[in-house]
């Protein structure tokens, strides 16, 4: 019979494990404190920025409106559709202008207004009334310098925000330079959060959004913006990057409902080749477009989705599908298709900005019509449950930045991506056919497809889909780690 260990040897062990949780914990404050002095100097000289974090300026030759920098020249001159177009807009800007002061307009003004899309020196004042950012302001005074304040004593995710600040719209002016104006107020609105929603905290596609928010607004604005977005039942985006991601699995359930529905032959073509739309479709619903189509069109979706909530982005990924389904269907493996959608419709979308926005509204009402414009209601996961703005005290591990292992509920996400794949697959069946609809071209063209059931082809079906979830990016942008 083995003897028990002498008490004081028990007790020495529980002191050197104290120990060194305390040297982990004092690492990750050290360390949080370095980050943030470092975004306090900003662009101050004595600030140390390594060589490779700012890229220098000489291949580029033009920066397009948005302050984004391409490797093309600009034009010698403006051609006349340039210069009618600059008038159009001068002209637009003074109806909005008007508008604004007379806030809020008609409901169908607005509607039409918002669709034509509004003028870029316009956004700001703009997206300001439409998530009601100076009334959060007005009734959360001083909330963000305190959640701010306690986040430089407090986050625990400030290595991740850092290094996601730092890879963020670093091809736009803003953010080009290491430690910019821009950079600080992202990081800081981002660590701020963190601390405000205690149960979300820190999700990597929250910083595509925020950074959006920052072109058109100041620090302050952004945070309450992002707020909006996050909380607000009209938008739901805390379901987005919530641990479980529960409104990605909710919107891609019914996505592929619809595209089962009115689109039989392209579903039926993506199960062929094992396209799950988790795979094309993870930025379309995190960051609303972003960084998958040209950046003036998903200002356009970006407009309309502030108007009129989350369901603009399922009809929009369907308008996607449609405008590009002839060049979809000739593509004959899983890896085209997704670098097609993923790559090359954000360098050349192939339609103009408002043809692509009147087709948008097209499917909007088509989808309303057949009474798929809405999926099933959120569950309660899917929105904070937490007061926010109230400090929570993060656990040992959190405090010592020690990667955990991914939950049950993580985990799930692939097991739902192949039930769901399999699900597909037997139910490709519809009575509705989006190729004789005349909602995106506003013309009847011939009828695709049959109704006919599809069979699962093997047992590896599921294995790309596996092996891409469970490698980073992929994985890290899926699980927000």
């Amino acid at each position: 019979m083995t003897a028990a260990p002498p008490a004081h040897d028990n007790g020495e062990q529980n002191h050197q494990q104290q120990q060194q949780q305390y040297a982990l914990v004092k690492r990750a404050e050290d360390e949080r404190e370095d980050i943030f002095k470092r975004y306090e100097l900003g662009l101050d000289p004595h600030n140390v920025v390594d060589s490779w974090e700012n890229p220098t300026f000489e291949i580029y030759h033009i920066t397009d409106k948005y302050g984004f920098m391409h490797d093309s020249r600009l034009p010698s001159s403006r051609d006349s559709q340039e210069v009618q177009r600059t008038k159009i807009e001068l002209e637009r800007d003074k109806k909005w202008v008007k508008m604004l002061n007379h806030w809020p307009p008609p409901q169908d003004k607005l509607h039409k207004r918002v669709y034509k899309g509004i003028p870029d020196r316009m956004r700001w004042p703009a997206w300001k009334q439409l998530l009601n950012v100076q009334q959060s302001m007005d009734n959360n005074v001083g909330v963000y310098a305190r959640m701010l304040q306690m986040a430089k004593e407090n986050a625990t995710e400030t290595r991740q925000i850092d290094a996601d600040v730092n890879r963020q719209f670093r091809d736009n002016l803003a953010y080009r330079e290491r430690y910019s104006v821009k950079q600080c107020s992202l990081f800081n609105v981002l660590n701020a959060y963190s601390i405000y929603n205690s149960e979300l905290g820190y999700c990597q596609g929250m910083a595509c959004v925020a950074g959006v928010l920052l072109l058109y607004m100041q620090e302050e604005e952004a945070f309450w913006a992002l707020n909006t977005l996050i909380t607000d039942r009209k938008y739901g985006m805390h379901g987005l990057f919530i641990e479980g991601f529960p409104k990605l699995t909710r919107f891609i359930e019914h996505h592929d409902r619809i595209l089962s529905k009115i689109m039989r032959k392209l579903h039926k073509h993506f199960m062929k080749h094992n396209v799950d739309a988790l795979l094309y479709a993870i930025k379309w619903f995190f960051v609303v477009f972003v960084e998958r189509v040209p950046f003036s069109l998903s200002l356009r979706v970006w407009d309309i989705f502030l108007l009129d909530g989350d369901r603009v982005i399922l009809a929009m990924a369907i308008t996607i599908l449609y405008l590009h389904k002839d060049e979809l269907l000739r593509l004959k493996d899983m890896d085209g298709i997704i670098e097609y959608l993923q790559v090359k419709l954000h360098k050349n979308f192939g339609y103009s900005d408002d043809d692509a926005i009147q087709a948008l509204e097209r499917v909007m009402k088509k989808l309303k019509d057949l009474k798929l414009d809405v999926p099933p209601p959120a569950k309660t996961n899917e929105f904070p449950t937490r007061p926010l703005g109230v400090f929570v005290a993060a656990d040992l591990e959190k405090k010592t930045g020690r990667r955990r292992d991914y939950t049950d509920t993580e985990k799930q996400v692939l097991t739902d991506v192949i039930t769901r794949q399999e699900q597909n697959a037997i139910e490709v069946q519809s009575t509705v056919s989006y190729e004789t609809s005349e909602c995106a071209t506003g013309t009847s063209v011939a009828s695709h497809g049959s109704s006919e059931t599809m069979s699962l082809e093997d047992n590896n079906i599921h294995l790309k889909t596996a092996n891409m979830l469970q490698n980073a990016p992929q994985r890290e942008m899926l699980l927000g780690t």
